[in-house]
């Protein structure tokens, strides 16, 4: 009886519970909704409760022409924002930007014929889809494509859509274009119509910005017959509001001053950590690793343990970089914002598809500091924009020359690698840009994306420790007054020398924000997530290998020897593991020579190092020339005793050199036509024999 009471009890307070969240609509216990708490919670939150209909969200908008983009470093996102901007300002489309990786599309057989559809693609790795957009790929390349009302290839189930496509590759890596080429093909092959050539753009000739510009002219031509689009006047229609906030300072709580989400803001970072949400990683160690005073690279180890971050040998670390206090303060100077330099402002959306690049409310300086690519290279497009915005005619007419004229904006600009702050002042330095809307500044600089580094550890060997070897980078421009300073090598030298002891450490005459926002990255921190490779080492350690990598391209590699050395210390049969090392001089900059001779003696006669020092005789030698050297017995070991063969570095001249001789010791060594070679390194690309971890 007792136990019935209590049931009784129980029953009676849940229905008083019940009433009274019906009665109040859940007043006493709501609490106001944070705007970005779903989109910078964290990585996986973004998501949740959204639509993937993509044709739903296009009709509830009111949107007629959509531009998917599939980006791995922002560009492919830059090119869809600005393909919408123009389309909505020149020709009054209805433009929604739209990540592939948010929507299904087994629907795009039900594309509305009076809609367009825009692609635009960046191919990434070997001929690889950029991570949001593997989903989209593996559904049109698919064996079995199935759309919702049925229909196979035969029977043209896309007969409805429209679409353009335009591309960004490099053309030192041997699947250039792959994406947009296969895409268009398989969009074609569906029966849709493609309005416009597929446009290809080429980083690796340094003419992706002018095949973009050369390509949407008469893009926009045709659609504009198709759709009958009349275009007009070009005028500026922001896409975002920018509101000064005079009801809040920086110290409120509730103000982003760089966290990248709401975990952070709150100090409760919690995982999995990926490419929306970073982990906040100790640095554990760091060093010098030249041996010079006019250069500089460094050997770091970050601490990943207790975050569930994971890694395998040959995988990428992405670190998370800070702009230089330099390019801060010259950024925020032009434009006449130095005293509003922390001014909490709030930024929105002027239309429901569009998203804002950081979480807000945040104050000018963080996101300027934190969130845009404000040294990144400069586009014509951008330049002409900001003319109408100019502090007198003559600043507007030399701002209208740089953005009509191809040939002068590349001897002014692009050839002087000069960020957009720089541009202005080389235009007018006497007066303030004070007329430019923050607004367009957002809208036309990319958001600032990580860097990624091939982490030169093992993961066998020290499971919770990433290992990062990176080249502090410059570029002497012949004639300049001011040398290009890589953004994210500096900020990791900065780094280096507060563990070491500077207290306002200022590599090159360039000041971090090392404590982070709030501190929060104090005690020597940097923000990092771990990307997944398909370089990797065989399944079976008794298989050999073959590594190609000079300078920092042997990062990747150093992992893998130690991996290897400590199997072989465990008692495991290791095959022979060959490393060609190259670099300027053995006393100068030879990566790792110390711990060569501790792996030589844990992996006795089955490792060898071959090294090529460029600069120590008349002649100049790299690795490419020594591994010609070991002809005979590189093709055994492909051959015979099917070897795997990496490289790792420089793909515009080292990558291709190593093939090409790769090619020709196959031709020589087997006699056989240096056709037939081809093909036989083809397939061991194909197959995974041949892997590269390449960059131009």
């Amino acid at each position: 009886m007792a136990q019935l009471d209590t049931l009784d009890l129980v029953v009676l307070a849940v229905l008083l519970v019940g009433a009274t969240a019906y009665f109040t609509k859940g007043t006493y216990w709501s609490v106001p909704k944070d705007p970005y708490a779903g989109s910078y919670a964290n990585g996986n939150a973004s998501k949740a409760g959204k639509s993937r209909n993509i044709l739903e969200k296009m009709e509830e908008s009111a949107k007629n022409c959509v531009i998917f983009y599939g980006s791995q470093t922002g560009t492919a996102e830059d090119y869809a924002s600005r393909l919408a901007k123009e389309g909505s300002s020149r020709f009054g489309l209805k433009t929604m930007v739209a990540d592939l990786e948010d929507y299904d599309y087994e629907n795009l057989d039900t594309f509305p014929d009076d809609k367009v559809a825009m692609f635009v693609l960046a191919t990434y790795g070997e001929g690889e889809p950029t991570d949001n957009a593997v989903d989209f790929y593996e559904f049109v390349m698919g064996d079995e494509t199935a759309f919702s009302n049925g229909g196979t290839a035969e029977e043209k189930p896309l007969s409805n859509l429209k679409f353009v496509a335009f591309g960004l590759g490099n053309n030192t890596y041997e699947h250039y274009n792959s994406m947009v080429r296969r895409v268009n093909t398989a969009l074609l092959k569906f029966g849709a119509t493609r309005i416009g050539e597929a446009g290809e753009g080429d980083d690796g000739a340094g003419t992706m910005e002018e095949d973009f510009l050369a390509w949407k002219e008469p893009m926009w031509v045709e659609l504009s017959e198709k759709m009958g689009l009349e275009e007009r006047e070009s005028v500026y229609e922001p896409v975002f509001s920018v509101t000064e906030r005079d009801d809040l300072t920086a110290e409120a709580n509730e103000v982003y001053l760089g966290e990248p989400n709401k975990n952070h803001l709150e100090g409760k970072s919690k995982g999995p950590y990926n490419s929306h949400n970073p982990y906040i990683a100790p640095i554990a160690e760091s060093r010098e690793i030249f041996t010079v005073k006019d250069r500089n690279c460094l050997h770091l180890e970050i601490d990943v343990s207790g975050s569930n971050l994971s890694y395998q040998t040959g995988d990428h670390v992405a670190v998370w970089p800070t702009n230089a206090g330099k390019e801060v303060d010259r950024f925020l100077n032009i434009l006449g914002l130095t005293d509003k330099s922390h001014t909490v402002i709030s930024v929105k959306g002027l239309d429901s598809t569009a998203r804002v690049p950081f979480p807000t409310p945040t104050t000018y300086d963080a996101a300027v500091r934190y969130h845009m690519e404000i040294c990144g290279p400069v586009s014509r497009q951008f330049v002409s924009s900001l003319a109408a915005f100019a502090p007198d005619e003559s600043s507007k007419a030399e701002m209208t020359k740089l953005g009509n004229d191809k040939d002068y904006f590349q001897e002014k600009v692009s050839s002087q690698y000069l960020n957009i702050a720089q541009v202005l002042e080389s235009v007018d330095k006497s007066k303030k840009w004070s007329n430019i809307p923050f607004s367009i500044m957002i809208e036309g600089i990319n958001k600032i994306q990580p860097r990624y580094y091939s982490i030169s550890s093992s993961s066998l060997v020290q499971k919770y420790k990433i290992s990062i070897t990176a080249v502090v980078e410059e570029i002497r421009v012949a004639g300049a007054e001011h040398v290009v300073k890589g953004v994210t090598t500096n900020y990791l030298l900065a780094l280096k020398q507060k563990q070491h002891g500077d207290p306002n450490p200022d590599p090159h005459g360039l000041t971090y924000d090392i404590t982070g926002p709030r501190n929060k990255y104090d005690g020597i921190h940097v923000p990092v997530h771990v990307r997944h490779s398909n370089f990797k080492l065989p399944s079976d350690p008794s298989k050999p290998i073959i590594m190609v990598g000079p300078g920092s391209g042997v990062a990747p590699f150093r992992g893998f020897v130690q991996e290897r050395a400590a199997q072989a210390s465990a008692g495991e049969k290791v095959g022979k593991t060959i490393l060609f090392f190259g670099c300027r001089r053995s006393t100068e900059d030879f990566l790792y020579k110390d711990e060569w001779d501790k792996f030589a003696a844990d992996l006795g006669p089955s490792f060898e190092l071959v090294t090529a020092f460029s600069r120590e005789q008349s002649q100049k030698i790299y690795v490419q020339h020594r591994l010609k050297e070991k002809a005979k017995e590189i093709n055994e070991l492909l051959q015979n005793q099917k070897a795997n063969f990496y490289v790792c570095g420089d793909a515009a001249n080292m990558a291709r050199e190593v093939s090409n001789n790769l090619v020709q010791i196959i031709s020589e060594e087997r006699g056989i036509p240096a056709e037939k070679a081809e093909e036989i390194v083809k397939s061991m690309r194909s197959s995974g024999q041949y892997q590269e971890d390449v960059w131009s």
